[in-house]
């Protein structure tokens, strides 16, 4: 039996804290992440928990996904627990070392962390994770709460450890972001041993030697069936049943809350499910087999009811009794075990309330850079990008968003398709954020020069990863915990790729900022030429405020017995801080939200905007 462990205190945590905390206590020695929500906090919080407590482990971001999962692997490979996190869209980047881990295995404890967004809040997809881990042939934990995600950490590192298998812990966002009071327990100190054994049949395993790999990984995860907890304490029914309830993740919480309010807890089976897979299907379906009705509740995709499929009457997604896409609500579950427990449904379904559309916030160098574009090329096509600069749909200055990095690619695409057709080409003006750029551009980048594609990359340089809360860039001189860091040159590699028109500009400096894109419209119009890049770098103004320079003299203003209500600085500008009561009335500025950026001084088509004289 293990010794107990000695609790030291509690505190309400962030399930994105918690799950930190979990690491830490389960002797974690590494940890690896790219950011983005709902994932991002996860390994701020290791990093600030670890310089606490000045517990010696390696935890840093990484350039993008893939390179962040082979890092921690790699330490895996010499006994040592690692984790890496990131969001489920994420995954997808690091789908190719996801699937040859899986066949390879570990040494020492991998754990996974894939958060997913049902809805979804802020991302591209509402992917769920569990399907890639079926698909990868590794195991998966669901947790429904901060408390249990943080306590899966350890039996994800044990699980990890006892069959060599990479493990996934998948919360959602409504388990990330929520509250709760966790348990603290003492950090270990983690183990300085690092040893790699030399096994290529292993490490390096050729294609013949993946397939006894393979062979290798069906039984294992065979006897990782067995160790699926929802089959402890059950006693076989004899009788018909009329409903067993079968959940994970958050959905079981939903289904235990409502029949809670309706005191109906204990008078319906509610079987939880940790580990969606693999299940053990055989005795799962033996236990459910008295039971008229099985109803799974699960986000967002059908991964449990797929493996209990046959030889049992299931609702859920697969038959639209829960709609097949959208997060699983409170109204959605009581509605559905009203429908089948035959109590009244109380009324509408409670629709989330309305907030304002998202947007750039006040004096954002984006939004300098977007209306310089906009106004140098009002016809042109502008592929964008991931990240907050996406709001330049705001003002029409992004046509289009894919996935990270392919702002590049899709400006290249479309220069190719223009070039072969009969039309004229126009102005194509591709953005991209320049953590986004070091992420997945440069391989775009690469390609599109070689291919002699003629377009502009405006790359906005804010020298932060804005967006998902303010983690270093790789073009920074700092580290995470503010060590110092190499910081790479953003030009030399940009100029590294091929390019030879490369431009530096302040998008404050609006009248410099579209005489550049105007050169750079022009170098595109040869037929020896290639890609022309502007860096627009300006830092941002949330995170970037120590790098700001000084404030420009004198506020700016709108004179109210001047401006006519035309609404363009509203309606085309979309800055937070511009504000207009009705059609036609005067424009006025907040002050409270102005940063005095003076980007607006060249939006009013009549120059009503102007400095006061300080």
């Amino acid at each position: 039996m293990k010794p107990k462990r000695q609790k030291i205190g509690e505190a309400v945590m962030m399930g994105n804290e918690a799950i930190a905390r979990g690491l830490l206590e389960a002797g974690v020695q590494c940890a690896t992440s790219y950011p983005g929500t709902p994932a991002s906090e996860i390994l701020e919080a290791v990093i600030r928990f670890r310089n606490q407590e000045k517990i010696p482990i390696f935890a840093e971001w990484a350039i993008n996904e893939k390179v962040a999962f082979e890092q921690a692997l790699a330490q895996s490979y010499l006994g040592r627990r690692s984790a890496v996190s990131m969001k489920q869209v994420g995954l997808n980047v690091a789908s190719d070392p996801l699937m040859s881990a899986a066949y390879i295995g570990v040494k020492g404890g991998f754990v996974i962390i894939s958060a997913d967004d049902p809805g979804p809040k802020s991302s591209q997809t509402e992917q769920d994770s569990r399907f890639q881990a079926w698909f990868a042939k590794i195991p998966v934990f669901d947790p429904s709460s901060p408390l249990e995600a943080k306590e899966m950490v350890a039996r994800a590192f044990e699980l990890s450890e006892k069959y060599a298998l990479p493990v996934l812990l998948r919360p959602t966002t409504r388990v990330c972001h929520a509250r709760q009071p966790i348990p603290l327990y003492p950090l270990p100190v983690p183990k300085k041993e690092a040893a790699f054994d030399r096994n290529p049949t292993r490490w390096a395993a050729t294609p013949g030697f993946r397939f006894i790999l393979h062979k290798e990984l069906n039984q294992k995860l065979a006897q990782v069936a067995e160790e699926n907890p929802v089959l402890r304490n059950w006693k076989p029914e004899s009788e018909k049943k009329p409903l067993a309830i079968v959940a994970a993740g958050v959905p079981y919480a939903l289904a235990h809350d409502v029949l809670l309010d309706q005191k109906m807890l204990g008078q319906v089976p509610l079987f939880k499910i940790d580990q969606p897979y693999p299940l053990p299907t055989k005795a799962l379906k033996k236990m459910l087999k008295p039971y008229k009705t099985v109803l799974v509740l699960e986000e967002t995709s059908p991964v449990i009811e797929l493996q209990l499929a046959d030889g049992l009457k299931l609702r859920g997604r697969r038959d639209e009794s829960i709609p097949p896409e959208g997060e699983l609500t409170p109204d959605i579950v009581h509605r559905l075990l009203g429908e089948l427990l035959g109590w009244e449904d109380t009324g509408e379904l409670t629709a989330e309330p309305k907030g304002r559309r998202p947007t750039l916030c006040p004096g954002c160098p984006h939004r300098s850079s977007f209306w310089a574009i906009k106004k140098t090329f009002p016809k042109g096509l502008y592929p964008g990008d991931i990240g907050c600069y996406t709001l330049g749909m705001n003002m029409g200055v992004v046509d289009t968003c894919l996935c990270m990095g392919a702002s590049i690619s899709t400006a290249a695409g479309l220069f190719q398709g223009f070039q072969y057709g009969e039309q004229e080409i126009p102005p194509i003006v591709a953005t991209i954020g320049d953590s986004t750029f070091f992420h997945a551009g440069l391989p775009a980048l690469v390609n599109a020069v070689h291919q002699k594609a003629r377009f502009i990359l405006v790359i906005l340089d804010n020298s932060i990863v804005a967006m998902t809360g303010g983690q270093p860039a790789p073009n920074l001189a700092t580290l995470s915990d503010g060590r110092p860091a190499v910081p790479i040159d953003l030009k030399g590699m940009v100029r590294a790729c091929g390019v030879e028109f490369i431009r530096e500009v302040d998008p404050y400096d609006f009248p410099r900022m579209t005489k550049v894109l105007k050169e750079a419209g022009e170098y595109i119009k040869q037929e020896e030429s290639s890609v022309a890049v502007v860096i627009a770098r300006h830092p941002c103004l949330v995170y970037g405020k120590h790098l700001l320079p000084e404030k420009a003299a004198g506020r700016v203003v709108i004179p109210e017995d001047e401006c006519d209500g035309c609404g363009v600085c509203v309606t085309q500008f979309d800055c937070p801080a511009i504000t207009q009561e009705a059609r036609k009335t005067p424009a006025r500025i907040q002050e409270e939200f102005c940063t005095n950026c003076g980007t607006c001084l060249y939006v009013c088509p009549k120059k009503h905007i102007r400095r006061e004289a300080s």
